[in-house]
């Protein structure tokens, strides 16, 4: 088999719900030995987020979340666990957890704790708001950061309500983020010897997220919203809707209405000019949505990219994961099958051509591990596997 970047690297996986574990699952996916440790009979709480599913606690979210590991169930309360966790802390290099601060020093796992263990590891840590700071202990959550970060307040439309945003961008943008400190720190141990603290939140990723919007706001305090410009947005037609950019082009305004076999409204005086444009963005908007529905998505999407204006219909999930692209993107991933039907995941979006990612473990049951790691003990560690 091909050597994987990771091989050889362990890492002892404190984690549940979103953040973490998709942080561990990448590192896992690229040969990391990721050893998740659970809570005996209860695992994390993401087996819990579909309620009753054929697969038990193997529902889907905790299996899109969790390939390539390994799980033991354990109950850390007793000594001779957390003993037995500490010795494969001594070998490991990395211990990622994405607890409240205090949670893991509570348990005898804090940084300092384990730094005096294991002077080469790595301490990855994911929070809600950070280590310090007047938010340091309340609870974190996808949404919460959404909304307190101003993400959730960014509207192509002022008069859209204000919502939510549907899928949990911020647990991703921080698991990744984490990855990268990951990354970075086995980078830097590599050349120093040295281990350290990493440490991402949900805050502070929802913020770089918006570093562009962020410099235009603190350098010129000018308001920046991509998806509010005049010859940008989403329009329904005869039998769906096309999301389009008008953009990186000298004229794009001309070009979209040659498309739309109208008038070139670029040379009347209120559209003459991006700055004319914005201003009388709402009258060019009503004039697109008109025109579009005239006809149908594909009419639209053809003549749009016969004069090189962006375009794409817009399309739900499952039509999506039905594309030819996305096999092609490997983003499809089989791993196994149950009672319940076949275990069908999303991929990773890194391709790297030497060290393609594979399903070398499915995602385990609860405690599958235990007897791996800790054989013939007569300590109560084993979980409910159902």
């Amino acid at each position: 088999m091909t050597p994987l970047p990771l091989d050889g690297v362990r890492v002892i996986d404190f984690t549940q719900v979103m953040l973490g574990p998709c942080c561990t699952q990448t590192l896992a996916d690229y040969g990391a030995e990721v050893i998740k440790i659970e809570k005996a009979k209860i695992g994390d709480l993401s087996r819990w987020s579909l309620g009753s599913d054929p697969d038990g606690l193997n529902n889907p979210v905790f299996c899109s979340l969790n390939r390539n590991k390994k799980s033991l169930a354990l109950d850390l309360k007793q000594k001779a666990v957390l003993d037995g966790i500490l010795d494969l802390i001594k070998g490991a290099d990395v211990v990622v957890n994405n607890f409240r601060p205090g949670v893991m020093e509570r348990m005898g796992l804090g940084y300092e704790t384990l730094k005096a263990l294991n002077p080469k590891l790595i301490y990855a840590v994911g929070t809600g708001f950070g280590l310090e700071g007047p938010y340091k202990h309340k609870g974190g959550q996808d949404i919460l950061a959404q909304a307190l970060t101003g993400l959730m307040k960014r509207k192509t439309d002022e008069s859209h309500p204000t919502a939510i945003y549907a899928t949990p961008l911020a647990d991703y943008a921080a698991g990744m983020h984490l990855v990268q400190g990951v990354l970075l720190a086995l980078l830097h141990r590599a050349k120093t010897g040295e281990g350290q603290q990493v440490s991402v939140s949900l805050y502070s990723s929802m913020l770089a997220l918006q570093m562009q919007e962020g410099a235009a706001w603190m350098m010129r305090e000018k308001k920046l919203n991509w998806g509010a410009f005049p010859l940008t947005g989403c329009f329904a037609t005869t039998d769906g809707e096309i999301v389009m950019v008008g953009a990186f082009k000298q004229n794009p305004l001309r070009d979209i209405c040659e498309a739309l076999e109208i008038e070139d409204l670029s040379l009347k005086p209120e559209f003459a000019d991006f700055d004319k444009q914005m201003a009388n963005r709402p009258l060019l908007q009503e004039i697109f949505r008109e025109n579009f529905a005239r006809n149908s998505n594909g009419h639209w999407l053809k003549r749009l990219e016969g004069v090189d204006i962006l375009c794409a219909p817009v399309r739900t999930l499952d039509e999506a994961l039905e594309d030819e692209q996305t096999r092609i993107n490997g983003m499809l991933l089989e791993a196994g099958e149950t009672p319940a039907g076949p275990v069908r995941l999303v991929g990773s979006p890194i391709q790297l051509s030497a060290a393609p990612v594979t399903v070398r473990i499915p995602p385990p049951t609860l405690g599958q591990h235990n007897e791996e790691y800790f054989p013939s003990s007569e300590l109560s560690l084993t979980g409910d596997a159902a």
